[in-house]
């Protein structure tokens, strides 16, 4: 009798937690909803932060707040969100740099990637363009690789700062070709582009939102694309692995996060919410307009081995390298 009893009270627990669950989520969202972009206003993370604020705010009928929180590699942004209330009410644009990269280039983070965030979607996945100054005497990767090799230590390439995935990017084609080039960091990938059209550095691994303006004027020179096949945008720039280098594989990646201990039912309305979007004409053109590419949707598995591909490709270069920022 009392294994009865205790049965049907453990059926009846169970079944308030599965009511109590779905009252949860059918209430989700009850109150406008903060994204959290953990980069500065006006650059291309905080772009597509706001294109996807626009969209969850339209499909969850809730306003999407959007708050700028820069600093550290991304560190302090995602130190705000990992220690936020885990309610679905505090969201996160995430990067391959800050999940992957940051915990390889600093022996102390405020946060563990792992631990601290759960993935709902990965939205884009953008590559990387190979582009030089047009006194470079070079119109292949090929010709830029010989070039190179006869003037050693002439080389100079220009990125948005140590330890981001454009540095990187210049990092795994020195050591996959085995040429000489000099890392010349500036605050921001403005700079260091102003700089490459000046002539003060030869080459920059840029991203392709602003890679094509300068790339379109004439005032540099594309010679390959970092993504398995050509870029809609520059269909006569060839691919790394048309250039002679398969196993070149960079590309700068953004999503979508919360706090680790986000519920399941919570979670699945969000990433309904986010897959709609990369299903959606009007999303994807407005994202494709300013460079970045559509994901379609993918599950969590796939997801986390995409995310465990790209921590395997990078800790070699970083290792090889000894880049650290400490």
């Amino acid at each position: 009798m009392k294994a009865r009893v205790g049965g049907f009270v453990t059926c009846l627990i169970a079944l308030l937690a599965m009511m109590a669950s779905d009252a949860r989520a059918a209430d989700y969202p009850a109150h406008p909803i903060k994204l959290v972009v953990p980069y500065v206003a006006g650059g291309p993370t905080d772009l597509f932060g706001r294109l996807v604020g626009d969209f969850l705010g339209r499909d969850l009928k809730q306003p999407v707040i959007i708050e700028n929180k820069a600093g550290a590699q991304g560190a302090i942004g995602a130190e705000a969100v990992a220690r936020s209330e885990p309610d679905g009410y505090t969201l996160f644009v995430t990067a391959g740099s800050i999940l992957v990269l940051n915990p390889m280039l600093y022996k102390k983070l405020s946060y563990d990637p792992v631990r601290d965030f759960r993935m709902l979607a990965i939205m884009t996945d953008a590559p990387v363009v190979m582009e030089v100054h047009p006194s470079v005497p070079a119109r292949t990767v090929a010709e830029f690789v010989a070039y190179a090799r006869q003037n050693p230590g002439k080389i100079n390439f220009g990125s948005a700062g140590t330890g981001g995935t454009i540095h990187l990017a210049g990092e795994m084609f020195k050591q996959i070709t085995g040429i000489e080039m000099t890392h010349v960091p500036y605050k921001g990938a403005g700079p260091a582009l102003a700089d490459l059209l000046a002539g003060n550095i030869q080459v920059m691994f840029d991203t392709m939102s602003t890679a094509l303006p300068p790339i379109r004027s004439g005032s540099v020179r594309a010679l390959a694309v970092s993504s398995e096949q050509r870029s809609p945008d520059l269909p006569d720039v060839p691919t790394m692995a048309e250039s002679g280098y398969p196993e070149y594989r960079v590309s700068v990646w953004y999503g979508i996060a919360a706090p680790a201990k986000l519920p399941d039912d919570i979670a699945a309305r969000i990433s309904a919410s986010l897959d709609r979007a990369m299903n959606d004409d009007a999303f994807r053109a407005q994202l494709e307009k300013i460079g970045f590419p559509v994901f379609r949707p993918r599950s969590a598995a796939a997801i986390k081995e995409f995310i465990d591909a790209d921590r395997a490709r990078w800790s070699a270069v970083i290792k090889a390298q000894n880049i650290s920022l400490d």
